[in-house]
């Protein structure tokens, strides 16, 4: 009785070995799937963040050339304006076109090294982009007075 016993215990011995190394096998290739899937998960939104960089990006490149546009056209209008308008005329587009191309040079200077740091860069480009174009706004209202 003894023999039968110790074949028994043997054998759910060796059993639950071979099963925790089963089991240890199935975590190692869970393991292996869910980080297959984390590194697509962030491919994607890698793919999603360069994405909206470029398109921000041309989005922004299309205003700031809308500003130059504006500007020689400016330039076009006070040609035969008095010289004392003409002059102050000047001295505002100027201003104007310095602002327009501090804005072209701090986007080509930006390197983004996370996301969050992009956000942050978009979010106050964008508030000075908008402050850009409503001094073109009111430089052309003031103009055409």
């Amino acid at each position: 009785m003894k023999k039968p016993i110790r074949i028994l215990i043997a054998s759910v011995i060796i059993g639950a070995f071979f099963t925790s190394c089963a089991t240890s096998a199935e975590k190692v290739d869970n393991a292996e799937e869910e980080v297959t899937e984390a590194k697509e998960d962030l491919n994607e939104a890698n793919q999603t963040y360069i994405k909206d960089m470029e398109d921000y990006k041309k989005q922004t490149e299309s205003q700031i050339s809308a500003n130059e546009k504006s500007i020689v056209e400016f330039k076009a209008r006070i040609a035969d304006q008095k010289a004392d308008a003409k002059a102050d005329y000047e001295k505002q587009i100027e201003t104007l076109n310095e602002k327009n191309s501090d804005m072209k040079k701090k986007m080509a200077d930006f390197k983004a090294d996370s996301e969050s740091s992009w956000n942050s860069f978009k979010t106050e480009f964008s508030e000075d982009m908008t402050k850009l174009g409503d001094a073109f706004k009111n430089f052309t209202v003031k103009g055409d007075k």
